[in-house]
């Protein structure tokens, strides 16, 4: 297949490659070792916010593995979900008491509380996979609000209390700090991803873009519906328990207060930001968000300086309150989010300097 640009594809396989052109590849390297590099130059070099960036990029790369997992229930399979941030904290649950009352590795109960939190959204999603939209919506709510319930009431999480849970090691190398931890979780961020796009890929990722676009249609086709829901649900499930797992080893705490139903709603906020139904969207929606809330959480102070007769409460609030406005203009502006702005952006640099 011919392109534009003059770079064409001679097989199936480079057709499908993701990444297709030597400066694509080059480019990807120099990206990685830039990222991998940075904490390591950072801190030799004496950089004052080098802590502050690593720690800002670590909370980035969990929320992308939630937000990720999300991605694939909601963006392909078309199932709202309300319940990531539940999911994310029986991921940190499942890691803390795998680690400290079981005595297992880290390296261990990483993927076995992925596993457990699908299989926990399998048997609370399973009754809700018969709804759908709006009935669905308020039964992810619900699970939320009963795996808060459950970890607030069993002695085996703490309670109200929490766990508290030691930092991951290999062998006498203890992962203690943001820079050791970013080792950690940056590879694991790039695997989940590279997993995600490969499975969108398949004949299962097919199956469930069918059945957001038409489940009825996919049922005709010969695609089951129940066992792709709940195929999807597992797969968001288990990202959103590896993310509560890198989070639970990252701040050495497990609370519910990490995992409000406030958190649920700002990852799905991300989704429509970014673009529902694209990997790439995820990282455009996870950055965008998160360098607005910085910035929010640096004017808010002077906010209350500029304007002392608001009091504090406005200033405390401009959080949610530009989330709220940012939400409702790509809603009406750009609902297909950033993903589909940078689709034109690309196409525009493959015909250059040709008109269309």
């Amino acid at each position: 297949m011919w392109r534009p640009s003059g770079t064409f594809d001679q097989t199936y396989r480079q057709d499908m490659a993701i990444v297709r052109t030597p400066f694509r590849w080059g480019l990807l390297i120099v990206c990685l070792a830039a990222l991998f590099l940075f904490p390591a130059v950072g801190s030799h070099l004496g950089w004052s916010l080098t802590y502050y960036a690593v720690s800002f990029l670590n909370t980035l790369a969990i929320t992308i593995i939630a937000v990720m997992g999300l991605q694939i229930v909601t963006g392909y399979c078309g199932q709202i979900s309300f319940g990531q941030a539940a999911f994310m904290a029986v991921g940190a649950y499942s890691s803390a008491i795998l680690t400290t009352e079981a005595g297992l590795s880290f390296w261990v109960a990483l993927p076995l509380s992925g596993i457990l939190t699908g299989i926990y959204g399998l048997i609370g999603g399973a009754p809700s996979m018969r709804i759908k939209g709006f009935y669905l919506a308020i039964a992810t709510i619900a699970i939320h609000f009963v795996t808060m319930w459950l970890l607030m009431h069993l002695s085996i999480t703490g309670k109200s209390v929490g766990l508290t849970l030691d930092p991951p090691s290999l062998g006498s190398f203890v992962f203690d700090n943001e820079e050791r931890m970013f080792y950690i979780i940056m590879p694991v961020m790039l695997g989940l991803t590279f997993a995600a796009k490969n499975i969108m890929r398949t004949r299962v990722g097919r199956a469930f873009v069918a059945v957001r676009d038409n489940d009825l249609a996919a049922q005709v086709m010969g695609i089951n519906l129940y066992y792709y829901k709940l195929l999807a649900f597992f797969i968001s499930c288990f990202y959103a328990g590896v993310a509560g797992s890198l989070w639970a080893h990252l701040t050495l705490v497990c609370h519910q207060e990490q995992f409000t139903l406030i958190h649920g709603l700002w990852y799905i906020g991300m989704l429509i930001v970014g673009g529902l139904g694209s990997i790439p969207g995820v990282f455009f929606g996870v950055l965008f968000i998160r360098f607005f809330d910085e910035i929010v959480l640096l004017v808010s102070p002077y906010l209350a300086t500029w304007f002392p007769w608001m009091g504090t409460a406005p200033a405390a609030a401009l959080g949610l309150t530009a989330f709220g406005m940012v939400l409702a203009v790509f809603l009406i502006k750009e609902p297909r989010g950033l993903a589909h702005r940078w689709e034109i952006v690309k196409a525009s640099y493959r015909l250059y300097p040709f008109a269309h």
